[in-house]
């Protein structure tokens, strides 16, 4: 028996989609736990390819981000920009994010666009307390970018514009 669906059902689906990356976003993380159990994919992922686990781990939300790798979310599951969970995090500064994606096998390593690696990221912001952890978890500052930038010179780099540009809070990400 084929089953078909309305132009209502598939308006509700892609609403519940959105609410659910909202919620990964925002932190929800029980609402979007019983979405889960419910049959929604824990891979699920919006039009530019950000799965849920990209968008908890890339707005700091750890819960949200533990709970999704507890149900099986793809650590290393790329963007269309080809970055990862793990990219995300070195480049927004969340080490208790990157500590949980490691856990749970993310690629130390992965190439997130252009030859840049999550410590490059890290570097670059200065970041130093993910750089140490990255370095803990076998990340090397020797590696280089595609045009031959070594992470070890963009911490420099890092270092040098933090101490004219101190870090200031962004403003709320808009809707």
């Amino acid at each position: 028996m084929e089953t078909t669906t309305t132009a209502a059902e598939e308006t509700r689906y892609a609403e519940l989609q959105q609410i659910a990356l909202d919620y990964a976003r925002g932190g929800q993380t029980q609402p979007l736990a019983a979405m889960l159990r419910h049959g929604l994919p824990v891979n699920l992922a919006d039009g530019r390819g950000n799965t849920l686990l990209m968008l908890a781990s890339y707005n700091g939300q750890q819960a949200t981000t533990q709970m999704l790798l507890e149900g099986g979310a793809d650590v290393d599951r790329r963007n269309t920009h080809g970055q990862t969970p793990l990219g995300g995090a070195a480049f927004k500064g969340y080490p208790e994010i990157a500590t949980l994606l490691l856990g749970h096998g993310a690629d130390i390593d992965a190439d997130n666009g252009v030859g840049m690696t999550p410590i490059m990221f890290a570097a670059v912001f200065g970041r130093t307390k993910l750089v140490e952890l990255l370095q803990a978890h076998g990340a090397s500052l020797q590696r280089r970018n595609h045009i031959g930038i070594s992470a070890r010179w963009m911490l420099r780099l890092g270092r040098w514009i933090s101490r004219f540009f101190p870090r200031r809070s962004l403003p709320p990400r808009a809707s």
